[in-house]
């Protein structure tokens, strides 16, 4: 009895979107088919415009706020987050202006936008719940800030277009049989298989914002139900209303909790819109993210804080190379998670003292491979994937996981194979002491054009003997 309790008492906390979604599901259900007396006629077009408009608002200031994180955070998830809700403002907003009695007289747009609203959104989402490797998003996600521009003042062509001669939406006719339930099936695939995938994430990352993401994929996949069966004006027809603003609002929700830090707030906002990489380390890095940095640490004492560490001294070796400030926020991530996927390697054989069988050295190097999937699970771009992959590739082609050599191993990458080494070195492990800064200094340089690319070797010798990367170990 007590474990059926305690899943109970968890079907209904926020943190299980099944009876959430479940719920107005539920509700349009009983009143359309099952009490259809109770299902009042409501027709009442100036509170379907203020509705629709104040959904419409809220979710272009969503949209803008979640454009901005995703591309400061370089996060093509959020992203694509944001094109859902820009989908969902433009098409909603002409659904709005096209309420019969405003603008317009009664038109076929109104119902075509809302169909368009909910079937985009839902693509969106799809795209969003993929992983960032994946091929869709590496072609989608190449010129982020253009997608983000270009695909807004398309929706905005669309909609000032059909307000102008609404009779062009005639030859889309999405809101009549048969297309109809050809949309409603596609959308309600989109949105399920986003709600699924979104959901596993969650519940490995515990990650807030994937979850609010996690509701709004289950309510447009209801959303497209009422819109697909429902009659107009009468009450079960407005639950979707609601049910697009509870989009937008758990959206918030969601990402205030990510990116929030605990006695902070104003950090965390200064790192989301900062320039300045060095403040992007301090706030920048969304709690959850230092969370799974913390937990890989645990798993291995002995590196306490060398991600962290890593991430610094590559971030002053890429402002040495004078990088695009693009490149220095993904020598940053990429630096904080380059070994997250050491989450994946058991705790006893990354504390292990003494020397590795062949097989457990095998398992270790699997880490670079483990930690790319997690991050391309989380929305990371390229260039933070690059790091992930190939921080252990050699110049000479005897590193792992893919054996590339010199120029075919991304600069990024190569910055942080020399960060990552020298702090190593001058980090106490299980199976030895700390070096001295002389003697890692030694070891980059004897190993200059074999594992590591010499004019960076020579570079960091620079920053060192200035003291600027002395001064980040401690």
């Amino acid at each position: 009895m007590s474990n059926l309790r305690r899943r109970l008492a968890g079907l209904l906390t926020y943190r299980n979107p099944f009876l959430g979604i479940f719920l107005p599901l539920a509700l349009y259900i009983i009143l359309r088919y099952l009490v259809p007396q109770h299902d009042l006629h409501l027709r009442h077009p100036a509170g379907h415009f203020q509705i629709v408009s104040v959904t419409a608002l809220i979710s272009l200031v969503i949209a803008a706020v979640v454009g901005i994180v995703g591309i400061r955070q370089r996060n093509l998830q959020v992203l694509y987050v944001a094109l859902a809700f820009i989908s969902l403002a433009g098409l909603f907003s002409v659904h709005g202006l096209a309420t019969p009695g405003f603008i317009l007289g009664p038109t076929a747009l109104v119902g075509v936008a809302a169909e368009l609203a909910v079937l985009t959104t839902s693509f969106w989402l799809l795209i969003s719940a993929l992983p960032s490797n994946h091929a869709i998003n590496r072609w989608l996600g190449r010129r982020p800030r253009l997608l983000l521009s270009g695909y807004s003042l398309a929706l905005l062509a669309f909609g000032v277009w059909g307000l102008i001669r609404p009779q062009i939406v005639d030859w889309l006719p999405v809101h009549q049989e048969p297309l109809r339930y050809v949309v409603t099936l596609l959308t309600l695939a989109m949105a399920a298989i986003a709600y699924w995938r979104y959901w596993r994430s969650y519940r490995y990352s515990k990650f807030p914002f994937q979850l609010a993401v996690t509701y709004t994929a289950g309510w447009i996949g209801v959303s497209q139900i009422i819109i697909a069966t429902g009659q107009s004006f009468y009450l079960s027809w407005w639950i979707y209303h609601f049910l697009l603003l509870a989009c937008v609002l758990a959206c918030i929700f969601g990402l205030v909790r990510q990116y929030r830090r605990p006695g902070a707030p104003m950090l965390a906002l200064q790192g989301l819109f900062s320039t300045n990489p060095e403040e992007q380390i301090q706030a920048g890095i969304g709690e959850p993210v230092r969370n799974l940095v913390r937990a890989t640490e645990v798993r291995d004492p002995y590196t306490a804080g060398h991600q962290h560490r890593v991430a610094h001294g590559a971030l002053h070796l890429g402002q040495a190379l004078a990088l695009r400030p693009e490149q220095l926020r993904a020598l940053v991530q990429g630096g904080e998670m380059h070994d997250v996927g050491k989450l994946e390697v058991s705790s006893e054989l990354l504390n292990k003292v003494g020397p590795l069988t062949p097989a457990e050295r095998k398992a270790i190097q699997a880490h670079t491979l483990a930690g790319y999937e997690i991050c391309a699970r989380m929305g990371f771009m390229g260039d933070e994937l690059g790091i992930v992959r190939w921080h252990h590739e050699r110049i000479d082609g005897q590193g792992y996981p893919d054996g590339l050599r010199a120029e075919q191993i991304p600069l990024l990458a190569r910055i942080m194979a020399v960060s990552d080494v020298f702090d190593a070195l001058t980090s106490s492990r299980a199976y030895r002491h700390a070096w001295s800064v002389d003697e890692a200094l030694s070891y980059l340089q004897q190993n200059s054009g074999t594992q590591f690319d010499p004019p960076l070797v020579a570079l960091w010798s620079q920053l060192v003997h200035d003291g600027k990367i002395r001064s980040m170990h401690t």
